[in-house]
Formats: structure tokens, sequence, C-alpha cells
């Protein structure tokens, strides 16, 4: 009985400290981990069944604690359960199980932390799972918007590459729209710039030439009107003189014609009287006089028919028609010797073996004369009409040289006349024209007129500068050109086409151009030269039998074809009278030695010089065709 009141008293005291404990810590009873164990409840005493009766009845007064947390009440049962475990005798045993309820009260609220901590890391854990698959969706869904962002960007960027693709094209296309429409506008412009430069060149050699030719005419008149000063100063002295010389003559004639009339009445007489002597000196005179008539008129019908044999135009500077009877044998048999020594040489020239003598043209230049003398050929051999020819080009390109060869193998002769001529002659041209014509009419075989410097004549009949005397020659040629011709083929040679009349250029069957030689060119017409002035054994032959001393002959050192194909590239511009006349400056040079010697060192430095030359005589030309 005492060791459960004891026990109750335990209890109480346990109750009472607990009850303090609580209501002196608030906090934490109030805090999350709240454990029953603190409660002062009776259900929470370890032995519940051996509470006493007193117990029962002072508990419930202790669950209503004071209002200000200090119960006064339970502190007095606490301090009355002491003081009765003091005074038992088991009071060692109750501090020991005291004790051992604390431990286990404890170890209770250990494993209940535990416990909750156990929970509450569970928690954390479940909180951590699911804020980690929170992030993991998140991620997934910022992944998923980021990926369909991207695809966006990508399909925007795709569109907006598609699109600046396009832009890009049009303004290509644009751009090489205005590219060849500048190319346009600025080729236009060039052309009417260059037809401008070329209508001024034109206008400024017009303007020239006829300040050229106002000036001769103004020179010719003042030296006419000296001459007829001169003459009439000449013919005032001579007009003094003969008046003198007359009264002196005529005194000495009066003297004579009396002495004649004298013996001539004493004649009379004689006659008068005497019958035969009459009649002999009337027959005498008969006989005079008919002799006097006889011989003047043979002398007109002699004259004629050789000046018909032998006359030839004073316009026509060169022909292959014969002058008199024989000649044309002569001078065939002359060609066939020149042409067998020719071939007898070791060497043949260049240009021996394009079929048109020494004249070298490019290929295509070279087939289209040959085709044009070959049909001139058999025209003739059918007696069809002739074609009229035009040839135009820089000078010494080889167009007098052409016209001469198709001549010769079409077997028809050859005349040349220049239009420079014509001008002076005035109203006599007219005449002169068609004495030309009528002379060709004579040769049998057919004449091949050639006309260098056509333009000199036959140029635009509207200009201001031509001469009435040149309007009516330029139409006499039309006159005899106005139909196709068996007899006569019209070649005109000319620098500048675009300067003759159009009536002119209508009756050219074949329009020919003959530009400068090319590099191949060049280096066959070097050649030729080459061989015709200082390979040529024919120049020293000349005359061998008369002349006392033989001329040196020229020996050539290392003057390969690689030298003259640089020389070729070198003579760019160059005609081929302009490389005839480097040959010659060579073959002076070469002369001028002491050896009479030429080595390539020579030939570079003669071929650089020339090469100069040329270039300044084109600038000089370029400054004089500027106006001024």
């Amino acid at each position: 009985m005492s060791a459960a009141k004891l026990t109750s008293c335990v209890a109480a005291t346990a109750a009472a400290v607990a009850s303090m404990s609580t209501r002196s810590d608030p906090a934490y009873s109030e805090s999350f981990f709240r454990f029953p164990f603190f409660s002062s409840s009776p259900s929470n005493s370890p032995s519940p069944t051996n509470q006493s009766p007193d117990t029962k009845s002072e508990s419930p007064p202790s669950e209503e604690p004071n209002k200000s947390g200090f119960d006064p009440e339970s502190l007095e049962k606490a301090a009355k359960s002491l003081r009765e475990i003091n005074n038992s005798p088991y009071s060692k045993q109750v501090f020991d199980l005291m004790r051992e309820q604390e431990k286990s009260r404890l170890a209770e609220l250990d494993a209940e932390k535990v416990y909750y901590e156990l929970i509450q890391s569970q928690g954390d854990i479940d909180r951590l799972r699911k804020m980690a698959e929170e992030q993991r969706n998140l991620i997934q869904e910022q992944n998923q918007r980021q990926a369909q962002v991207l695809r966006f960007e990508d399909e925007l960027a795709r569109k907006r590459m598609q699109t600046d693709h396009e832009n890009q094209r049009q303004h290509n296309v644009e751009l090489v729209k205005m590219q060849e429409d500048s190319f346009v506008r600025k080729e236009q412009a060039r052309q009417a710039t260059e037809e401008q430069n070329q209508s001024q060149k034109r206008q400024t050699e017009r303007e020239r030439a006829e300040i050229e030719r106002e000036t001769i005419r103004v020179k010719k008149m003042a030296e006419a009107e000296a001459r007829a000063h001169e003459a009439k100063l000449t013919e005032d002295h001579n007009r003094r003189m003969l008046i003198d010389r007359m009264h002196g003559e005529r005194d000495k004639w009066l003297a004579a014609i009396n002495t004649t009339f004298s013996h001539i009445e004493g004649g009379l007489r004689i006659l008068l009287t005497d019958r035969d002597k009459l009649i002999m000196t009337v027959g005498g005179a008969t006989a005079l006089a008919a002799g006097v008539y006889t011989t003047r008129e043979g002398a007109k019908v002699t004259w004629g028919y050789i000046n018909r044999i032998l006359g030839q135009p004073s316009l026509i500077r060169e022909s292959s028609m014969a002058k008199f009877p024989g000649s044309r044998i002569m001078s065939q048999a002359k060609n066939k010797v020149l042409n067998y020594s020719t071939l007898a040489r070791a060497e043949k020239p260049v240009g021996s073996q394009n079929g048109l003598g020494n004249v070298i043209l490019h290929p295509s230049l070279q087939r289209r004369i040959v085709h044009l003398a070959r049909a001139t050929s058999n025209t003739k051999a059918h007696q069809a009409p002739f074609r009229n020819m035009l040839f135009y080009g820089p000078p010494g390109t080889g167009k007098t040289m052409v016209a001469r060869e198709i001549a010769r193998k079409s077997g028809l002769d050859y005349a040349m006349m220049t239009g420079g001529d014509v001008a002076p002659l005035g109203p006599q041209a007219v005449t002169k024209i068609h004495e030309i014509f009528d002379w060709a009419k004579k040769s049998k075989r057919g004449l091949l007129l050639f006309i260098d410097e056509a333009d000199a004549f036959l140029c635009e009949r509207n200009s201001s500068y031509m001469s009435e005397a040149q309007r009516s020659a330029l139409n006499a040629l039309l006159f005899r050109t106005g139909d196709q011709s068996r007899d006569i083929v019209l070649v005109l040679a000319t620098n500048r086409p675009g300067d003759l009349d159009s009536a002119i250029t209508d009756r050219i069957d074949e329009v020919i151009e003959f530009p400068l030689p090319g590099e191949e060119e060049r280096f066959k017409l070097l050649q030729l030269y080459l061989n015709k002035y200082l390979c040529d054994d024919s120049n020293d032959s000349k005359g061998g039998l008369f002349l006392k001393k033989q001329p040196q002959k020229i020996t050539i050192k290392d003057l390969s074809e690689d030298v003259l194909k640089e020389a070729a590239k070198k003579t760019e511009g160059f005609s081929g009278r302009e490389i005839a006349k480097l040959m010659a400056s060579v073959q002076a040079a070469v002369y001028g030695r002491p050896d009479c010697a030429l080595d390539s060192q020579l030939f570079k430095e003669l071929v650089d010089y020339k090469v100069v030359e040329h270039h300044q005589r084109l600038k000089l030309a370029a400054e004089g065709s500027l106006p001024a």
C-alpha cells in the first residue's frame, strides 16, 4: 500500500515537473515536434492503474493551468510527493525507477525524434523528388519550348535567308540589267563620240585641204600677178626697143623694097617682052605652091598616125601598154628572161610562193585577191562585163602592187594615174578624162585603170571647197563609168573611203580593205626585203661588164629567224612600205661599215630606232590632226 502510494507520489511529482516544464517552455511544447509524453494527463503515466483516488481527484484541477503560466498547486503536490518519497524506505528504488522511466522516456523521445526525423527526411526526399520531377518536367518543357523556339527561329532564318536570297537575286538581276544598260549607254556614247571625232577630223581635214588649196591658189595668183607685172615691164621695155628696131628696119626695108620693086619692075618688063620666060615663071610658082600644100597635109596625117600609135594621155603615170609595134614582144621576152633568172637562184624570194609575186598579205585577203584575179580572167575570156573595185586602207599596205598583180594574173594591160593630177588641169580635166577612156579602148587585152588617191577629185560634190572644174571632171568620169564595161576595169584606191561621192561608190562592185600587216606578215616582209636588199646578188651584177670596180658583197652574221621574229613583234603598226624603208636603212647602215657586215646587234639597234621614230611620227600626226 505504501509502495503504491509512493508510486502515485512519484507520478504526481513527475506530472508536476512536466507541467512546470511545459509551462516554462511553451515554445518547445508548441513546436513542430510535440510529443504526448510531456502532457500531464493520467494516461501518460507509466502505471495508471496504480494511481490512488486522491490523485485522480487532484488531477483535474491540474489540467486547468493558471493563466499566468505558474501552477502553485502542482508545485505543492510535487513538494508533498517528494517529502513522502524522501520519508519512504523505498526512496532509492523510486528514484532509480524514476531514472529508468526518464531514460525510457528519453529513449522513446529519441526514437520518436528519429522517427519524425526519418519522416521529415522522407518528406524532404519526397519534396526533393517532387522538385526534381517538377524541375525535370520544367526542363523538358523548357527544352521543348526551346526546341520549338529554335525550330521557329530556324524556319524564320530559312525564310529570311530565302527572302534575302530572292532579294539578292533580284538585286543582282537589277544590277546586271543596270550594268548592261550602262554598257549600252557607254558604247552608244563611245560610238557617238567616235563618230563625232571622225566627223570633226574629216571636217578638219576638209578645212585644211581647203586652206591649202586656197593658199596654193593665192600663191599662184600672186605668182601670176608678179609674172604679169614683170612681163608688163619687160613688154614695155621690149616695145620701146622694138619701136626703135622697127624704125631702123623700116628704113632698111623701105630701101630694100624700093630696090626690090625696081628689080621687079625690070623683070616684069623683061617677062612681058619675052613670052617663054613668062610661061616658065608661072609654072614654077604653081609647082612650089602645090609642093608646100602637099607637104603640110602629109605631115598632119603622119603625125596623127604616130600619135595614135605612140600617144599616151598625160594623166597616165605608168602603163604596160606597148608604145610602138614590137615592144610587147620585147617586153614579154624580157619578163621571161627575168623570171628564168629568178627561178635559177638558190634561194627564192618569200613572196613568190604565194602566187602574187612580192606581195605579202593576210591569207584570207590573199585568197580573195587570187579569186578576184581568176574571176577577172574568166570574165575577160567569156566577154562578160568587168567588175569595178575599191581598195582602201592605210598607206603602204600594197594596194598599188595588188592592182598590178591582178592585171598581170588576169592578162590585162595596166595603167595608173593619180587623183591629185586632175585638179591642176582646171577646165582641161574633162578632156583628159575622156582621152584616157578613149585611149583605153585601144587595148586589145583590156585595161585595168588604177586611180590612186581617188578622193582627191572624186570627193563628195556637196563640199563647198570643190571647184567647178573638179565637179566637171567627176561628172565626166561618172558618165564614162555609168554602164558595165567590157574594156576597162576601174580600180580606186583611197585612205579615206568616206569622202568619196555616193555616185562613185554606187559604181563599185568589190570593196576590199587592206589592213596593216600582222606579225606573221611582218616576218615574211622582213625576210622578203632582207633577201631583196641584202642577199640579192643580182644587184651586184648590174653593169658588171662596164664598171671598173665591183661593189663589195654584204655578209650576214648570226641573223637568225628568232631575231627576225622578235623584230616582227616590235614593229607592230608598221606598214609594208615602212618595213621596206627599215630594210633599206639597214642596207645603208651596212654599206656605212668598212667590212659591209650585218650582225644581230646592228639589226636590233636599227629596229629599235625605227620603232621609236614610228611612234614619234604617230604622235606628231595625232597632234597635227587635233583642232587648233
